[in-house]
């Protein structure tokens, strides 16, 4: 399952930074939707709302961590800076061959900044599920 996630991480991370599309392909609307969903997801884990947080991520996921407590599982131990960040900030969204990616800025547990990049899934009802989130230490200079 490693081997997996790792493959799907280093995918998206290819595909959100190549800079393939504009915000501007995303809707307005959707883009807020990106960011109340994801904002719910952090409030859940912060919370430690193992079934709220599990709500938001897509059937795909699901299927990789089939019950709340393996998927915050796999967060508490994968993901500390989005499981228990000390700041988060709402970057650009881009429209990508995976789905739209929403950057998320994270100062995490250990002072140190983070970019979560947040694949979103649409469903067949039309709302939005996170499908994926790859995390990335983040080294660029500050100003």
């Amino acid at each position: 399952m490693n081997a997996i996630l790792r493959f799907l991480s280093a995918v998206a991370v290819i595909l959100s930074l190549g800079g393939l599309a504009r915000a501007g392909d995303v809707a307005a609307a959707d883009q807020e939707a990106f960011k109340s969903i994801i904002a719910s997801q952090l409030d859940a884990f912060q919370h430690d709302d193992g079934a709220a947080a599990y709500s938001y991520a897509s059937p795909t996921i699901k299927g990789i961590f089939p019950s709340p407590e393996q998927f915050m599982a796999m967060v508490r131990n994968a993901y500390q800076p989005v499981y228990r960040p000390q700041s988060v900030t709402f970057g650009p969204v881009a429209d990508t061959p995976v789905g739209p990616t929403m950057k998320v800025f994270l100062t995490g547990p250990d002072g140190k900044s983070y970019v979560a990049l947040y694949t979103m899934q649409r469903q067949p009802d039309g709302t939005w599920k996170i499908n994926g989130c790859v995390l990335l230490e983040d080294n660029s200079p500050t100003i």
